[in-house]
């Protein structure tokens, strides 16, 4: 498992939680991203309209051939295995349809090809058809990237410090506290995360994706908010019509039930991917960009993997490299782990088995004892 992998004797002089991890090295990194980059084959970073809209039509058929296996097979079913049927459509259709979040996120990188109207184009057809406000999310997810690891600036699943978590973590710290709130951020966290910011950045005043005079966004960004709302304004007035056609329920089941899984997996994704025992977080004191580019750690997601085009496994390049398309990032990280070393981080541990132990152990950061003068905070679970 890496520089993730788990060890059964801590560090000397180390306090250590019952399960330890090895920490990713913290100190500045002995290469710069010059030599990275290096390393990389140059073609990965170039990018094919072709190649990319292939995956973009390869999505969409299979999308369609759920949909039609779905609208027209289901009701053959006998009860109760029609709703069986129905859930597995929306676990299979979900997971497709994360692939098209997937591209579309890839075009707010400019991965997608070189031209950025393109790319715009692209990415707000996909993210409005799945209720995502394409420029907002662009604009506070590039944040994200240029300010991963900071405890002030990121934008994104940014962990509390121990003073600053809520009266009533410790009445949650346990089992059935631990499955409500997983249960709540990955049906609600999604669009909660849109509306109120929660999990977010810290702002003075109130904070909000579908606001042009969001803090989030700097004036010359606030059109292209407007055009993300109307997007999202545009399909919902079609799911509108549809449920007037269709009904609630066909809406929900062909739309709805896929959206969720959706959310659900884009949250899961995100949290995973910024949250682990081993992760150093930087202060202002501490923080420098590729330190922070570094403090992340890619997943096994077993087929998904392929199915999310690689967003899972091949996290900590795209971090370096954004405008990198999806199709060189295996590539690309194969090549970069020798210079990374210790700073190169992955955990194989099975995905809903990490989710679990990240919500047990990953519950606010603080310094290390004897470390207190030192902007370098790691996770804690004691309450």
């Amino acid at each position: 498992m890496g520089a993730g992998g788990r060890m059964s004797i801590p560090p000397e002089g180390k306090k250590s939680n019952s399960d330890v991890v090895q920490r990713v090295p913290h100190l500045k990194p002995p290469f710069t991203l010059g030599n990275i980059k290096k390393a990389i084959p140059p073609h990965c970073f170039q990018r094919s309209i072709l190649r990319s809209f292939s995956y973009v039509v390869y999505d969409l058929m299979i999308a369609s051939l759920f949909y039609y296996a779905a609208t027209n097979y289901n009701q053959f079913l006998p009860y109760p295995l029609s709703y069986l049927g129905w859930l597995v459509y929306w676990i299979c259709q979900g997971c497709v349809l994360t692939g098209v979040w997937v591209i579309a996120h890839e075009c707010g990188h400019h991965a997608f090809s070189d031209y950025q109207w393109l790319d715009d184009t692209v990415g707000l057809i996909l993210h409005s058809a799945l209720l995502v406000p394409y420029f907002s999310w662009k604009h506070s997810h590039r944040r994200h990237h240029s300010n991963t690891g900071s405890l002030e600036r990121d934008e994104v699943f940014v962990p509390k410090i121990k003073s600053g978590i809520h009266w009533f973590s410790k009445y949650l710290n346990n089992p059935p506290g631990r499955v409500l709130l997983l249960t709540f951020q990955l049906t609600l966290g999604w669009p909660l995360y849109l509306m109120f910011n929660v999990s977010g950045r810290h702002y003075d005043r109130f904070a909000c994706h579908y606001d042009p005079h969001s803090p989030i966004y700097s004036d010359r960004e606030r059109a292209q908010i407007l055009i993300s709302d109307a997007g999202v304004l545009a399909v919902t007035y079609g799911l509108y019509r549809l449920m007037a056609a269709k009904g609630l329920a066909w809406v929900f089941s062909v739309y709805g039930g896929p959206l969720l899984v959706v959310n659900g997996f884009l949250v899961l994704i995100t949290y995973l991917q910024h949250t682990h025992p081993s992760l150093p977080h930087y202060d202002s004191s501490e923080w420098d960009w590729l330190r922070g580019a570094l403090a992340t750690v890619d997943r096994d997601y077993g087929i998904l993997n392929k199915v999310f085009h690689n967003i899972t496994d091949t996290h900590i390049s795209h971090h370096l490299f954004s405008t990198m398309p999806h199709y060189h990032a295996t590539e690309a990280t194969k090549a970069i782990k020798p210079i990374l070393g210790n700073y190169y981080q992955f955990d194989g541990t099975p995905i809903f088995k990490a989710m679990w132990r990240e919500a047990k152990e990953c519950i606010y950061v603080e310094r290390d004892e004897g470390d207190q003068n030192q902007g370098i905070f790691w996770y804690n679970n004691k309450l």
